[in-house]
């Protein structure tokens, strides 16, 4: 019978009750789907929640290690022991015997002054002298009658006291004579320019003819065998040097040929900046310097020095935390935390960390910039040891 009246509906004659069926087909299909839709909604709220992703990352173990510091500066060689020498008078110059590059030996000759008016001078102060001793003779055969005299009676004490006055004024005259003459003789030899050591001519002041005042340099003289390699040095490399009671030993080599060297000491620092530079000038004592480290002739210093225990990571550790260094680092639960770290210096492909850090953290080196604060993460196998 349902057959039948489904076949009826199907045909058209009972159209009321083919609605009624369609109807009902649309209802329970959308039962249907009601009940397994909240069946999956009820074994998705059953389900665990899924776990967080650990991320992969390198490490290295921090090892704080003493690292040797290099420092390089360029300087120039120049003499330890250089004088400028000038006349102790005035005059013209008549000879000057030196030239730039020649050696000399202590006591030699190396200029003339004219000398024909110390020579005057000392010829005047000679006869004054002269002069002197024969008003002294007189002086003192007058005493020597008076005080006879005296001793007779035949004077007065009045007579005596004037004679032995005028002899004691002519022995201080005859003394101050002497002296005049010797005054007068130095500064004749004082018209020769003798070198004061052994050394080389590195520079001239005057020429023949010219009139050179006391103290003008006319010649300069320097110690071939004591040299200095003099370097001007920056305050931020004393601000960052570590404190130290031996001063480190500097190799010093030829900028025109790196493979001539000298060791050497550091003997003085200069104790103000340069007021132009703001640079400290200095002073390392040469060893045995070789000929070809020539006065005025630029080198190259290099020194070796101990530094505080650092730790040298990649470049790729470094994380900016608001415009200050820091790194990530792996906690016992395996979890990233971000450290602020000290920077001592950046180089190539590395940096030196001075502090922030201890024996045995570790530090993450790749992916950095993918990390959060407290976030999981599992060390690379090979890694971090």
């Amino acid at each position: 019978m349902i057959a039948a009246l489904f076949k009826a509906s199907l045909s058209g004659h009972n159209k009321p009750l083919r609605r009624r069926l369609v109807a009902g087909s649309i209802a329970a299909l959308a039962c249907g789907a009601a009940v397994v839709w909240h069946d999956a909604r009820s074994e998705a709220s059953n389900a665990e929640p899924a776990a967080p992703e650990t991320k992969l990352v390198k490490a290295i173990a921090v090892a704080p290690t003493r690292n040797a510091d290099t420092r390089i500066a360029i300087g120039e060689i120049r003499p330890r022991l250089e004088s400028d020498l000038g006349f102790r008078v005035s005059g013209k110059l008549v000879e000057r015997i030196a030239e730039i590059g020649s050696k000399v030996k202590k006591g030699e000759v190396l200029a003339r002054i004219d000398d024909q008016d110390y020579r005057n001078r000392l010829a005047s102060a000679e006869a004054d002298v002269a002069a002197a001793q024969a008003v002294l003779v007189e002086a003192r055969a007058a005493e020597a009658r008076i005080g006879a005299l005296l001793a007779k009676g035949f004077t007065t004490r009045a007579n005596y006291d004037a004679t032995l006055k005028n002899l004691r004024s002519a022995q201080a005259k005859l003394k101050s004579a002497n002296i005049a003459f010797e005054m007068a003789k130095d500064q004749l030899s004082y018209t020769e320019l003798r070198a004061e050591f052994d050394g080389i001519v590195t520079a001239t002041g005057a020429e023949a003819g010219q009139s050179v005042n006391v103290g003008q340099m006319v010649v300069r003289v320097a110690d071939p065998e004591s040299r200095d390699a003099v370097f001007s040095i920056a305050e931020a490399a004393f601000a960052n040097a570590p404190g130290t009671r031996r001063p480190p030993q500097v190799t010093v080599s030829l900028l025109s040929n790196p493979a001539i060297t000298a060791l050497g000491t550091i003997r003085e620092i200069a104790p103000m900046a340069d007021a132009a530079t703001r640079t400290f000038q200095v002073k390392v004592s040469l060893e045995n310097a070789p000929d070809e480290m020539r006065f005025g002739a630029s080198v190259a210093g290099r020194a070796e020095m101990a530094s505080a225990p650092v730790t040298v990571l990649p470049g790729s550790a470094l994380f900016d935390q608001n415009g200050k260094p820091a790194v990530w680092v792996v906690t016992s639960s395996s979890a990233v935390e971000l450290r602020p770290v000290s920077v001592a210096r950046y180089e190539t492909d590395r940096v030196v960390v001075s502090d922030g850090l201890a024996q045995g953290d570790l530090v993450v080196t790749a992916g950095v910039n993918r990390l959060r604060e407290h976030e999981k993460v599992r060390i690379v196998e090979g890694e971090g040891k």
